[in-house]
């Protein structure tokens, strides 16, 4: 039987490869989590946002990924750190390296942990989640983790570097076109502008190769 205070809502576990962040292009087992506490206008994981009682245990998930023979495992959503019990997946995937994608809305602090990178979102306007924002997360992310900003305008451009100005992160930082709403030569063009090479314009390799018509957010 399984052990529902240490189960969780498990949408799909599969192995492909990451497609955006710094271990972009590399092997991966992802496990998915069902639910999500935002609800933004690009989002491309619909299918994740509810939850729909899927559970699964800590050891049965721990023997899903250990099939694959990968120590790279990337945890997303849905939102992951959404569910309570993540955490303590985290802490027994310690053999694994974990790259967590979370939104930004929940405090990453006890996620800050030797086998994990964090991949997190800080929502721009166009998202119409910004509100959701918990910007103390920034200065908890170390140099191996990843803020990301998602834009589709020229305010959500001008909004992410309003942010690295006063946050001045230590991570990586990487700006993501929404497809269709922004060109990425004008990111290329604004990233120019601000004259910042620690910023790095990332499309979603994984777009290219499975949805060539979706090949943004």
């Amino acid at each position: 039987m399984k052990d529902k205070d240490k189960s969780l809502d498990v949408n799909e576990i599969f192995y492909s490869i990451d497609g955006e962040g710094i271990r972009a292009g590399q092997l991966a087992v992802f496990i998915r989590l069902n639910g999500c506490n935002e609800r933004c206008s690009y989002c491309d994981t619909s299918y994740a946002l509810k939850f729909a009682n899927n559970m699964m245990g800590i050891c049965e998930i721990l023997d899903e990924v250990s099939v694959y023979s990968c120590k790279n495992v990337t945890l997303t959503g849905g939102e992951p750190l959404y569910q309570e019990n993540s955490l303590g997946l985290v802490k027994a995937l310690s053999d694994y390296e974990v790259n967590i994608e979370t939104n930004g809305s929940l405090d990453v602090g006890d996620f800050i942990l030797d086998n994990t990178i964090i991949t997190m979102d800080i929502k721009t306007p166009s998202s119409n989640m910004e509100s959701l924002n918990l910007y103390e997360n920034i200065k908890k992310l170390r140099g191996r983790d990843v803020l990301k900003f998602v834009v589709g305008s020229k305010e959500d451009m001008d909004f992410t570097y309003k942010i690295i100005d006063a946050y001045k992160p230590a991570c990586h930082i990487y700006l993501s076109p929404v497809f269709g709403q922004i060109d990425p030569a004008n990111i290329v063009e604004k990233m120019k502008e601000y004259k910042d090479d620690q910023v790095k314009l990332q499309l979603q390799m994984h777009k290219f190769i499975w949805n060539p018509d979706q090949r943004g957010v």
